[in-house]
């Protein structure tokens, strides 16, 4: 049995973060989803809760035929021992998924095998986008499965954000 790992930050879960689980569906037995940045809520770059994201992730591979596991993984903003933080947070895992050189790097280093994926469209699905897209009262509907447009519609985030975005600095 194999069990994959693949860390975003999901602000929101999109097309592009689907479309590689699809692809790492059919590699793996497992799935871990670490939510990184579990810690950060409430700002423009990261308006949703590690809960919201969980929910959001776990919903939208549930019709997949792939067991997942969605943990949350707070920053460390120490790069020397993050593989060790992950590894601490979450399943034990085989191989490591990420086109994000620093995280490739830290996870070669540390002696996890780390595959590559071609990025999905990555232009169009970008979380920055989904989250201008909010922001502006526009389309953004369509860069996000079914089930994460159900999940913000509950939490009422797009107010949320358009909140969080008109603030002075979008800190507290």
């Amino acid at each position: 049995m194999t069990r994959g790992f693949y860390i975003g930050r999901f602000q929101p879960y999109h097309e592009g973060h689907h479309a590689m689980v699809e692809r790492i569906a059919g590699e793996v037995d497992e799935l871990v989803l670490g939510i990184g940045s579990a810690d950060q809520s409430h700002t423009e770059r990261n308006p949703f809760t590690a809960g919201e994201r969980i929910e959001m992730v776990t919903k939208a591979t549930a019709p997949m035929d792939l067991i997942t596991y969605a943990v949350p993984i707070e920053d460390l903003n120490r790069n020397a021992v993050w593989v060790s933080h992950v590894q601490s947070m979450s399943p034990r895992f085989d191989v490591a998924y990420s086109n994000n050189p620093l995280v490739v790097r830290l996870f070669e280093e540390a002696g996890v095998e780390v595959r590559q994926s071609p990025m999905f469209r990555r232009e169009e699905f970008e979380g920055t986008e989904v989250r201008e897209r909010m922001a502006g009262g526009r389309d953004w509907e369509e860069l996000v499965p079914g089930a994460v447009v159900d999940t913000i519609a509950e939490i009422d985030g797009v107010a949320r954000l358009k909140q969080v975005t008109d603030t002075d600095s979008g800190e507290a």
